[in-house]
């Protein structure tokens, strides 16, 4: 594999990737709605900015919204705790989708080519043994049936 794919790899897939594989499961993806959904939320709660809203949410709710604001609070970061942890599945159901595509299409493609060098180096030993069979009748022929020198 080439330092290019290898590096394409380590990137998000639903960057724009050159590889088929990544196209197609992208499009299927983009076909349904709660995909795209789930995809929008994992990529906004892996960012900085989902970080800075919730610094902000919970300085403003502990400093303005309660007095006494950790009971609440708590329930909430645990409620959202929950739906964050199915994201990170989703996200990684996400990403095991594209590598298992990529490597779906990369056993296709190398069993292609391996057949086609096959049938390449058949081509080459038929023409090879036949060359070499031709050099040797022929030369045998032109042997014997040209003047022998003393």
């Amino acid at each position: 594999m080439s330092s290019t794919a290898r590096s394409s790899t380590a990137t998000s897939p639903t960057t724009t990737s050159g590889h088929p594989a990544y196209r197609q499961v992208a499009e299927k993806r983009a076909a349904q709605v709660q995909l795209r959904i789930a995809d929008a939320i994992t990529k906004f709660a892996g960012s900085m900015a989902f970080v800075y809203l919730h610094v902000a949410v919970f300085a403003a709710w502990m400093l303005l919204v309660e007095n006494s604001p950790w009971p609440t609070l708590t329930l909430v970061v645990s409620l959202e705790a929950i739906f964050l942890s199915t994201f990170v599945m989703i996200g990684q159901n996400r990403q095991a989708a594209y590598q298992q595509a990529k490597a779906d299409h990369d056993f296709v493609e190398q069993e292609l080519e391996l057949k086609t060098n096959t049938e390449i180096t058949r081509a080459i030993h038929t023409l090879t043994t036949e060359l070499h069979r031709r050099l040797l009748v022929d030369g045998e022929a032109a042997g014997t049936a040209g003047p022998t020198t003393p």
